[in-house]
């Protein structure tokens, strides 16, 4: 069989690469004579997380669409037909397109669509993204990790959302495990994060970035904390500086293993990105949800099945206060509490179902 050329298109955040790369790495486990290629931006984390995942990334000139009517729209279209034609440059020669949202995918699709590359979109907001929006008109395989309830993607094969590698190996070691087990892999995590004995985790982060707002709140109610058995987890971010740690409060720029903070964790406070929506119902744990203001608003409705289920509460954040958190942190905590222990393992085939989905795809445009 001869090799082809797949590229994958989602770059900016995590939550676009990270579904992208689990992906990629069990495509490659069934297709090792396939050459991957991974399109992203300078500006987007793909610079640093695909080459460190061992795959090839070209870059292509970002669209910035300004969201307000200035002067800087007209320069859209200039840096739109730079930016499709570097990506022409790219797909072509290539079998297929995997879109996974964000904004390299606009041109990628745009590209793909006027070269005959077939094209496979995996949409993880509740909310499509324009991005991908746009790339539906070109096909109609289309996968999401949750029900999506109109346009295009109402109509979408529902996969769930491919987990990071930590996790998905942490529930693949672990998937016969009954509760207690896992009470006591949670209280292993706990002890090897250094944890004082008897306190509660509170595990806070605002995405590879971080969030001004809410490290702002943080620091303002970890010296209001300190009388309570607590202890803050948190990530700041790339883009900010790193407060001093002491013993009831870790501070880092970027947290590298997810798995062992979240087993750790008895509460968890978070943007609603799809990723972290995801994450938390796999290892079961309990959410404040504070919303990114700006945007599509897909992060207003990521976190809707979490909230019915009991597992998250969802807060504006201009109501995320030191205040609003010092005298709700005890009830959160305890429904935190009143939660089993067991983890849920409904997205361990998501990577599987879009390989499926790309390889029909694959398949009817060979015919």
């Amino acid at each position: 069989m001869r090799s082809r050329k797949i590229v994958f298109a989602g770059g900016g955040t995590a939550g676009h690469i990270q579904p992208a790369l689990a992906v990629a790495r069990l495509w490659m486990q069934s297709h090792p004579a396939d050459q991957i290629i991974f399109l992203g931006t300078s500006s987007g984390l793909e610079t640093k997380l695909v080459p460190e995942a061992g795959f090839d990334l070209e870059l292509i000139t970002r669209v910035r669409v300004p969201r307000s009517l200035t002067l800087d729209l007209l320069k859209v279209p200039v840096s739109l037909r730079r930016s499709i034609s570097e990506s022409k440059n790219i797909l072509r020669g290539a079998d297929l397109l995997i879109g996974f949202g964000g904004y390299v995918c606009a041109p990628a699709y745009l590209a793909a669509r006027s070269l005959k590359v077939p094209i496979v979109i995996h949409e993880a907001n509740a909310e499509p993204g324009w991005a991908n929006r746009l790339g539906a008109r070109y096909t109609d395989a289309l996968a999401v990790g949750s029900p999506v309830t109109h346009g295009p993607f109402a109509q979408a094969l529902i996969t769930g959302l491919p987990l990071r590698d930590d996790i998905t190996s942490l529930l693949v070691a672990h998937q016969n495990a009954d509760e207690h087990t896992w009470s006591k892999i949670r209280a292993e995590a706990k002890r090897d994060l250094g944890i004082q004995s008897g306190h509660k985790v509170v595990l806070v982060f605002g995405g590879s970035q971080g969030s001004q707002a809410i490290n702002s709140t943080i620091e303002k109610t970890r010296e209001l904390i300190k009388e309570r058995p607590i202890t803050i987890i948190h990530s700041v971010g790339a883009a900010n500086n790193v407060p001093t740690s002491d013993g009831q409060y870790l501070a880092f720029p970027y947290i590298e293993n997810m798995a062992t903070a979240y087993l750790a964790s008895d509460l968890v406070i978070a943007r609603s990105g799809a990723i972290t929506c995801s994450e938390v119902s796999a290892l079961g744990k309990y959410a404040l949800f504070i919303p990114l203001p700006i945007g599509n608003g897909e992060q207003s409705v990521n976190a809707d099945h979490l909230v019915e289920m009991g597992r998250a509460r969802v807060l504006e954040q201009s109501s995320f206060t030191a205040s609003w958190l010092l005298d709700n942190m005890d009830s959160m905590l305890a429904t935190s509490d009143q939660l089993s222990d067991l983890p849920h393992f409904g997205d361990l085939e998501a990577a599987a179902k879009i390989v499926a989905l790309a390889e029909h795809q694959l398949s009817v445009g060979e015919r």
